[in-house]
């Protein structure tokens, strides 16, 4: 140190100053891109001293800025007027060798990569996470049961819990890409069993359209698409899991045969006209594909099973009515409770379109005032008429245009239309939570996730990752921008 400054001391003023400025100089460029850089490279799976050994490879000469001013020998004749004994020292050769970090830099470095390593990890599964398991719970959790006011003379039994859903459309092996189905399949399964985990239902509805390619299926394709359904909408003892037919089940009135129709009806072991009772609440399930009143074979049983529920519903109100607690002309009759039906069905009742539709799950503006074709979108008139004059329901549930919609019918006839269950229809599907009591009902509509969020979670998720790849050529360039300002300032 004695050295280099006596060698500075030979130099007149300007020199010196200009020295000690180039030196401070690159001193401060070299201390802000090791703070910049030098330590962010030393951290990564780059070679530990990469920045520290080009900065010295180029500029070890920078220690000598005095040296560099003067010629040889002029040194030792200038240096011995103030100390004869001092003689210029050899070039110093320095070696290049990474020197041995300390305890606290090596544990900065592996915590550095295990941080590079894991945090990817940890976005992909956390999204992952969150939008295939953990993001059905806050949405259905903001789901509730609806309370029941107290009916006039006293309070209503305990009201039965329905959850009503519809229009599930399995994909079959026709027309189904795999991962579509792998897609929705998951999707259905978690919300469903999520809604079971929470709201805990005494009764469920499905109102048609279970599977997507029922009216074409081969036996084989559709013991498959039978045993996918069960693993999905699995569900305990508590719960009753009653399903409709809809046309993709058995197909449109002119597909339907007597064949589809039993192979339905077997699977679920029930027939698809009937009344379900539970609580002092009658549930009436229609089968609405048969309601073309065409007179075909299916139409006809069909339309006589309605005839023998409908008298049977008119013998109990009748009997409750009377003092004797009989009916005149119903022997033979089933009993049941004396309480106007809760309609089921899949078509909904004939109305000329959605152009009164409104609400979250209504359907697009665009497609609202398309009209509605009778036996293909809606059930006819006629048959629409029929149904309302023979069972006289106080609420009316339907499915099939994949919407959600509210009518009052001849101003006394309310009916619901249930939106898709199935994310391949709607982005927003819902179902429908009723609290049923034998003279009152409530009911509250809940809204599943929607898919533009799960996409924009993933999108967030990959940027993410995309910065995370590209950190390390970021940290590069900047490096190399640090030594090209070294390299230009050095060459002035």
């Amino acid at each position: 140190m004695k050295r280099h400054f006596r060698k500075c001391l030979q130099l007149d003023g300007g020199e010196v100053a200009k020295a000690v400025i180039e030196k401070a100089t690159l001193l401060l460029i070299a201390r802000r891109c090791l703070r910049s850089h030098g330590d962010i490279f030393s951290k990564t799976t780059f070679y530990p001293n990469l920045f520290i050994d080009l900065f010295w490879l180029k500029y070890t000469n920078a220690d000598h800025l005095c040296h560099d001013h003067q010629p040889a020998g002029d040194l030792r004749s200038s240096a011995g007027r103030e100390d004869a004994s001092w003689t210029s020292p050899a070039p110093p050769v320095r070696h290049f060798t990474a020197s041995k970090p300390t305890n606290n830099k090596d544990m900065l470095r592996i915590s550095v990569r295990w941080m590079v390593a894991v945090l990817p990890i940890l976005v992909v599964g956390g999204s992952l996470f969150f939008c295939e398991y953990l993001i059905y719970f806050p949405a259905i959790l903001e789901c509730a049961w609806p309370k029941l006011s107290h009916a006039r003379g006293g309070e209503d039994p305990t009201p039965v819990r329905a959850m009503v859903l519809s229009d599930t459309h399995l994909l079959g092996a026709v027309g189904g890409h795999w991962f579509d189905k792998l897609r929705r399949e998951w999707q259905m399964e978690r919300a469903f069993q999520t809604a079971l985990w929470l709201l805990r239902p005494e009764i469920v509805f499905i109102l048609g359209d279970i599977f997507d390619e029922g009216k074409w299926s081969s036996q084989k394709h559709w013991e498959d698409d039978v045993r996918r359904f069960h693993r999905m909408f699995r569900h305990s003892t508590d719960t009753e899991l009653v399903v409709l037919v809809g046309n993709h089940d058995i197909g449109f009135h002119y597909e339907m045969d007597w064949f589809k129709l039993q192979r339905f009806e077997k699977v679920f072991n029930a027939s698809s006209t009937r009344i379900v009772t539970k609580k002092g609440v009658n549930f009436l399930l229609v089968n609405s594909v048969a309601l073309h009143g065409d007179g075909c074979p299916i139409c006809q049983s069909v339309e006589k099973e309605l005839m023998k529920l409908s008298r049977d519903l008119d013998c109990s109100l009748q009997s409750s009515q009377s003092t004797s607690g009989e009916a005149d002309g119903c022997e033979g009759s089933q009993i049941l409770p004396p309480t106007p039906p809760i309609m089921l069905q899949h078509y909904p009742l004939y109305r000329v379109s959605d152009a009164g539709c409104t609400g979250l799950d209504a359907a697009p503006p665009e497609e609202r005032e398309l009209r509605f074709r009778e036996k293909y979108d809606v059930l006819s008139k006629e048959a629409s008429q029929k149904l309302l004059q023979w069972f006289k329901p106080r609420l009316i549930l339907s499915g099939h245009t994949h919407s959600g919609c509210e009518v009052l019918h001849d101003n006394k006839y309310p009916e619901i239309s249930v939106p898709s269950f199935n994310w391949r229809n709607r982005n927003n599907p819902s179902f429908i939570l009723a609290s049923v009591s034998p003279s009152s009902y409530t009911l509250s509509k809940c809204f599943l996730p929607e898919e533009s969020t799960v996409i924009g979670v993933y999108c967030t998720a990959g940027a993410c990752l995309l910065l995370l790849f590209l950190a390390p050529y970021l940290w590069m360039k900047g490096l190399v921008q640090c030594l090209s300002l070294l390299g230009k300032h050095k060459s002035l």
